[in-house]
């Protein structure tokens, strides 16, 4: 399928092999031109504002402490009319639930075929939201289940003193040194981690932590 005009595409991925594979496929499709790349966050919001993009196809980790997810939001903050897909090796709901939070149109992953590619540009230029099919059925099963407002997550369900040994948990303190910090018993953080772990059905102190990372809730800076 032609388009009527020429969807100016700007690509944002922190290898250069991969920046280099999909410009050389999109290049053959009709009606879309790659007019830039960009291998980080800072570069992107460069090349943007430079280039004035209609859409970015923006990678999720990229280095410098500025991933695709928050450059996504400070672009559309500053470029509301520019469109951004997504484009991951990440099938996972809570990095689709952030995606679609900071104001991305598309969700699409790395391994999916170049068409499918070419047709979620076409999509989200002309103003609608491309998820592949995976992303669509967890929306959809999330809207089931009652989570669609603002995507609400079981983090939620934590007190606000759950949330704060939570956070300290995940940046790597003892129970004694929360306790310590808290002026509360290791006992009583215990019991607070015990009830965390359920609550986020979680196993261990790993998983703990990949879902603070998930959710932003951690600076690794």
């Amino acid at each position: 399928m032609e388009f009527d005009m020429d969807i100016k595409v700007l690509l944002v991925d922190d290898h250069a092999l991969v920046r280099g594979g999909i410009r050389a496929v999109l290049d053959t499709k009709p009606g879309i031109k790659v007019v830039g790349e960009a291998s980080d966050g800072r570069s992107c919001l460069k090349k943007a504002l430079e280039l004035k993009p209609d859409l970015v196809l923006m990678d999720l980790s990229m280095p410098n402490g500025r991933d695709g997810l928050s450059t996504t939001s400070e672009l559309l903050q500053s470029m509301p009319e520019v469109k951004v897909i997504i484009l991951t090796m990440h099938n996972d709901e809570q990095y689709l639930f952030r995606a679609l939070k900071a104001g991305a149109s598309g969700y699409i992953l790395k391994s999916a075929p170049i068409t499918e590619l070419a047709t979620a540009i076409q999509q989200v230029h002309q103003g609608m939201v491309y998820l592949q099919p995976d992303a669509t059925k967890k929306v959809i099963q999330a809207y089931l289940h009652g989570n669609s407002e603002d995507f609400k997550d079981r983090f939620e369900t934590l007190t606000e003193r759950e949330k704060e040994i939570f956070t300290l948990v995940a940046k790597g303190y003892t129970n004694k040194e929360i306790a310590e910090l808290l002026i509360i018993s290791v006992k009583t953080v215990e019991n607070h981690k015990g009830n965390i772990m359920d609550k986020l059905q979680l196993s261990n102190r790993r998983e703990l932590t990949e879902f603070a990372y998930k959710r932003g809730l951690l600076d690794f800076d």
